[in-house]
């Protein structure tokens, strides 16, 4: 959604989700990065926050976590919903060393040589859902191929059985699509209750997976909580479907908007894996993240106080001019390409190799077989300042 340089001064209004489904947020990112990249967003129904837009300042933020605390909730939320949840319970919402602990638990799991022990399963994964997208010809490239390969290899490494994957998707689908709130919350709480129940089993009988692991796992001595264990899970699951999804889905957007990127990588493969990094630097799915200042700092001369809420927005950081080249051209050969899309610093995210993957093995099974990909009707983007990309992608597929 590139624009050209606005020359008045933008409307800044980060947290209308309208912004991103019919808007052009690019505009205000680009505005801001050059006069106010530390620029205070004043309160709507969310609280007032301090938003970075540059590369450099949001790559030294993720790596003091001694000052920015993910502690508190890793997202905006109106202040009246209450504290989160998961705060200091899960991977994402956890400092050192209680981070490093939980991390620690299900590292392995995530690590190179335990992704390519898995690869063979993954391209299973792809091919099946690829072959059954393309016997209906027409599909959406989200819901019926980008939403499920994520989804079935996590459901795998979790120890979910197969005959519960399709109802997960289900209840993926309604809690994290553009519906109804109550259709939404419900949807959420089912896949909780879900967990409750496979994690007191797998504590009964684990197994060789990671709910196993972590209904197991015990951390200074303690084992972890059964409600802990459950919001990891949950953590995970979501972890590992929604922004892989979102970016595969606007990936195969990105590149019907540049038929030619599609046309060199379909005569030359071997640039996979640079164009896998370009999707993941262009999509840049996780809108914002969120930290928690602890202690009073300044970043640019603004001063930060203790308790206030500092936002990265990660799209900004990855179009930033001091840092790409040309950064709102979609370039699948771009080097190099030191994206921030799956953070940085401690939380680093812990499926980025699996994402790789999962993305590379699902574009390759296209270029395989020859797939002809071409639009099928206006894609619909999500109406969100959590994730951004296509909520619905109509295309047809053909040999």
């Amino acid at each position: 959604m590139p624009s050209d340089p606005a020359e008045q001064p933008p409307h800044i209004n980060l947290v209308d989700p309208k912004l991103y489904s019919h808007g052009d947020p690019f505009a205000q990112w680009r505005w801001l990065r050059a006069n106010d990249p530390v620029h205070r967003h004043q309160a709507t129904e969310l609280p007032a926050f301090w938003a970075l837009t540059r590369y450099d300042d949001i790559r030294a933020a993720y790596r003091d976590a001694e000052t920015f605390s993910s502690a508190q909730g890793i997202l905006l939320r109106p202040a009246d919903h209450g504290a989160d949840p998961g705060g200091g319970r899960t991977l994402a919402l956890t400092d050192p060393p209680r981070h490093r602990q939980l991390r620690g638990l299900v590292d392995g799991w995530f690590a190179v040589r335990s992704v390519r022990a898995l690869e063979q399963e993954m391209q299973d994964v792809a091919e099946s859902v690829v072959e059954q997208a393309l016997q209906r010809e027409s599909c959406d490239f989200v819901a019926d191929i980008a939403a499920r390969v994520p989804l079935y290899v996590i459901c795998r490494m979790m120890g979910v059985p197969s005959s519960d994957w399709e109802r997960l998707y289900t209840l993926t689908s309604q809690a994290f699509g553009a519906g109804d709130p109550l259709t939404r919350r419900f949807a959420h709480l089912d896949i909780l209750g879900y967990f409750e129940e496979l994690q007191a089993a797998k504590a009964a009988h684990p197994a060789d997976d990671l709910v196993s692991v972590l209904a197991t796992a015990t951390v200074d001595g303690e084992p972890l909580g059964a409600e802990d264990v459950i919001l990891n899970c949950n953590n995970l699951l979501v972890g590992g479907t929604e922004n892989t999804r979102i970016a595969a889905a606007g990936g195969m957007l990105a590149l019907l908007e540049n038929p030619e990127q599609w046309q060199r990588l379909s005569e030359d493969p071997a640039l996979l894996p640079g164009a896998v990094e370009e999707i993941l630097r262009w999509t840049s799915t996780a809108t914002h993240i969120m930290r928690t200042a602890v202690r009073p700092t300044e970043i640019r001369g603004r001063a930060i106080e203790a308790g206030d809420l500092v936002t990265f927005w990660l799209p900004s950081a990855n179009r930033d001019e001091e840092v790409f080249d040309e950064p709102d051209r979609f370039d699948i050969g771009r080097q190099p390409n030191r994206h921030l899309a799956l953070g940085f610093g401690e939380h680093f995210c812990l499926g980025s190799m699996l994402a790789r993957v999962e993305l590379r093995l699902l574009y390759n099974e296209l270029l395989r077989r020859s797939i002809h990909v071409e639009p099928d009707g206006e894609p619909e983007l999500l109406d969100s300042i959590v994730v951004n990309g296509p909520e619905r992608l109509p295309v047809k597929l053909t040999i």
